[in-house]
């Protein structure tokens, strides 16, 4: 073991930090805080004033949330925190008290041509998409979802790999408010069930199967076992992985993503 460390930062570097950039706006905020310019020192303010730390820090990042004209977007920055328990209702701990946002809206912010998501299986590199085609995506996902009688508090599920589809269909659910779970494609219809049983999800997104080791395996036959026994579900989209156009007409109440896009354009 050595004290040495692996890794220092240069002074162009810490000069262009953020963590450089949020200390400079709280010597002109708060000039009361003293000298912040250890990080133990910052650290040592956040304790001892959380309400004033966290409530420069929503603002530093940019959050969005609700405007209330003239006032701030919360009631509280913190309610109970001196409470060392699990959130109870009426005594905390609560963090921003009354303020209302979406997870999806920060990270669909972006716009731009940069790549936001880039896909790759064992086969390698499959996909890329950009901030601004990510954007459009999820907007006629949701478009779809709402039209499918998806609406706030809501439960949507996705069987799926890790590939873009469930980051624009875990996005569009967020951003009706309504409910997001999902399940690896290496579950069991029962194990499948186990967790989405309990949830009664309108919607299913399920892929038409995947590959481990070089085998293929199809989940349709599982996907069609696990829909058969969600009373509650209107719809399943079917995700193109193995096949460019897989057959989803097996699986009832079934269509294909391009399709339930399509009817989310112009939302």
């Amino acid at each position: 073991m050595t004290d040495t460390p692996l890794w220092t930062p240069s002074a162009v570097d810490r000069a262009q930090a953020e963590l450089t950039r949020f200390r400079a706006r709280l010597r002109v905020r708060h000039p009361e805080a003293g000298d912040l310019s250890t990080y133990a020192a910052l650290h040592r303010w956040s304790i001892d004033h959380p309400e004033l730390f966290w409530a420069e820090l929503w603002r530093f990042c940019g959050v969005i949330a609700d405007e209330r004209p003239g006032r701030e977007p919360w009631d509280r920055v913190l309610v109970g925190g001196d409470r060392m328990a699990p959130p109870a209702p009426g005594v905390g701990p609560r963090w921003f008290d009354g303020a209302r946002l979406n997870f999806a809206e920060h990270l669909l912010r972006r716009r731009d041509d940069a790549e936001a998501i880039v896909s790759w299986d064992e086969r390698g590199r499959r996909r890329a998409l950009s901030f601004a085609e990510l954007h459009a995506e999820v907007g006629r996902i949701a478009g779809a979802l709402r039209k499918t009688g998806v609406v706030a508090g809501d439960r949507v599920a996705g069987f799926l790999p890790n590939a873009p589809e469930a980051i624009i269909a875990m996005l569009a659910t967020a951003s009706l408010g309504a409910i997001w779970s999902s399940c690896s494609p290496d579950f069991g219809a029962k194990g499948v069930l186990d967790r989405f049983g309990q949830i009664r999800p309108k919607v299913l997104f399920a892929c038409d199967g995947y590959r481990y080791a070089g085998k293929r395996i199809d989940l349709r036959d599982r996907v069609r076992e696990v829909a058969d026994s969600l009373p509650d579900l209107r719809a399943v989209v079917g995700v193109p992985w193995l096949e460019e156009r897989p057959d989803w007409s097996a699986v009832p109440r079934a269509g294909s993503w391009t399709d339930f896009a399509a009817r989310g354009a112009g939302e």
